[in-house]
């Protein structure tokens, strides 16, 4: 059953052809080594396999190693803290070099409860549609930032610290830290990703 009048013709492998990249169709679990410690992510290729598998490609391509967290956004009940490297950023010519990758943005990409396939290039704004999304902003997520308006980065992303239901819908939500929320919940900015390891 579809959800509203959305038809969703283009899949996950037709953006990881064109991309140039293997789709990861399961989740998968990351291990982040920090400054501050380290914590573990699982990611949803389940329900976001582009994201997730341009998100993998990044982590072999050693993109994230001695990255900072370069903007952290501090609320009194929330924690904005953005790492990856910024398009507008010289570093980003190095890798558009090493992956052939003439674009810095990925589709937008969410999912609803009823719908097999994923939507993309659909922002959400309807409260009613909004409630059947798979993915919600929760303590720990992490989501890649946005770099237009049904586009995501395809290299920065940042973590929250806690619910945030007014971005539900807005961002491509793919995975949630499932231990080591405290070392999150610590990190300032002047620490860094020393690594992100691939569980096997």
């Amino acid at each position: 059953m579809q959800a509203c009048s959305y038809k969703n013709e283009i899949d996950s492998n037709y953006y990881c052809q064109k991309l140039k990249f293997s789709c990861v169709e399961s989740n998968k679990v990351v291990y982040f080594k920090t400054t501050k410690g380290n914590f573990e992510v699982k990611l949803f290729g389940k329900d976001n396999p582009l994201t997730v598998s341009n998100f993998l490609e990044n982590i072999d391509n050693n993109i994230y190693e001695n990255r900072k967290f370069y903007k952290i956004i501090n609320f009194p009940q929330l924690k904005f803290i953005h790492s990856g490297i910024n398009p507008e950023n010289n570093l980003y010519i190095e890798r558009k070099q090493n992956l052939n990758k003439k674009i810095p943005s990925i589709p937008l990409e969410v999912k609803f409860k009823e719908e097999i396939k994923p939507r993309y290039n659909y922002e959400i704004k309807n409260p009613n549609e909004i409630e059947n999304l798979v993915n919600t902003f929760e303590s720990g997520s992490i989501a890649m930032v946005k770099s237009g308006k049904n586009k995501s980065s395809s290299t920065e992303f940042f973590f929250v610290t806690s619910k945030i239901p007014e971005l539900d819908g807005r961002y491509s939500i793919f995975g949630r830290i499932i231990k080591g929320l405290d070392v999150l919940k610590k990190i300032s900015k002047e620490d860094y990703i020393k690594a992100i390891q691939i569980s096997n």
